[in-house]
């Protein structure tokens, strides 16, 4: 794998699916199968897009696409895509060329396509656009700058329409649904903070802080405990030198306060962890060439 950025599993549980940085979704179909292509971008040339696992990646993205958040509406077995390049893309029951339901949103195109949830009862799909400025090939720049182009938004499935939530945010990156589904939690990956969105109940409509973090978070899946496992790219004040250790990501709970850390080797930058049955932590990188499984 080059790049296993977003970890998901479909309605049955089978999986891992990941995208990798030529463009396609690959499924995990066990030790004696290995990965197989599940999905890729409308336009996707195998034989162009291959060729750039030997050059840098950003080179071939905006053609070939890059996908980065994952996940299934288990209902209805399709699978939505947060594509940095080609935008909010949907495929169907089985995989396949993927169709693009979201290019632009407001009159103004995704430039930087990024996290994704789906609500499983209304199926509602609810995604970032990291910056209206930068493109996910300048992803530094963002947070160099200060960008605070960003926007949370919602796809509707009934009607096919894109709702522009709420705008100029910092640097969103990860989202996921409460248990309750009554909000969003959003991942500022600059500001290194957790945001709430709520999307039910007297706030509906409104956001406010949740929590401050000690690194900068990537995605964010939601525990099966009421709490939420954030990945963090990197920690805020590391140094380069002394202890190869660092945060690879911290569990909140419901209130934002932290109540467990996941910490590892310098050399592993997780973007995503997902909580599975029995303890295991499936944990996707940009930097890594597989997906990591951690037991608690």
């Amino acid at each position: 794998l080059r790049g296993p950025e977003s970890v998901a599993f479909d309605g049955t549980g089978a999986g891992p699916y990941s995208g990798v940085s030529d463009g396609r979704v690959l499924k995990w179909n066990g030790f004696a199968r290995g990965w197989s292509t599940y999905a890729y971008s409308p336009g996707y040339d195998a034989e162009a897009c291959t060729v750039s696992r030997a050059q840098p990646a950003e080179l071939t993205e905006s053609k070939c696409g890059r996908p980065l958040g994952l996940r299934f509406h288990h209902r209805s077995g399709n699978l939505y895509i947060a594509d940095a390049y080609k935008g909010l893309m949907r495929v169907g029951p089985g995989g396949g060329e993927a169709t693009v339901l979201a290019a632009e949103a407001d009159g103004v195109p995704l430039r930087f396509t990024n996290g994704v949830d789906v609500d499983q009862v209304t199926g509602d799909v609810f995604f970032t656009d990291s910056s209206m400025n930068y493109p996910r090939s300048q992803h530094e720049r963002v947070t160099a700058t200060g960008d605070s182009s960003g926007r949370l938004m919602k796809y509707d499935p009934k009607t096919g329409q894109v709702t522009v939530l709420q705008a100029g945010i910092t640097y969103p990156n990860g989202l996921a649904i409460s248990a309750d589904r009554t909000h969003l939690v959003v991942a500022l990956t600059g500001p290194c903070k957790l945001l709430r969105y709520w999307i039910k109940g007297p706030k509906a409509g409104t956001s406010e802080h949740l929590a401050d973090l000690p690194g900068y978070p990537d995605n964010v899946r939601a525990d099966g405990r009421g709490g939420f496992w954030v990945a963090l790219h990197r920690e805020k004040m590391e140094l380069p030198f002394g202890p190869d250790s660092h945060l690879l990501a911290v569990r909140v709970g419901a209130d934002g306060q932290v109540v467990q850390v996941m910490r590892g080797p310098k050399s592993v930058r997780p973007t995503e962890v997902v909580e599975r049955e029995g303890g295991k932590l499936y944990m996707g990188s940009v930097e890594l060439p597989y997906v990591a499984v951690v037991r608690e």
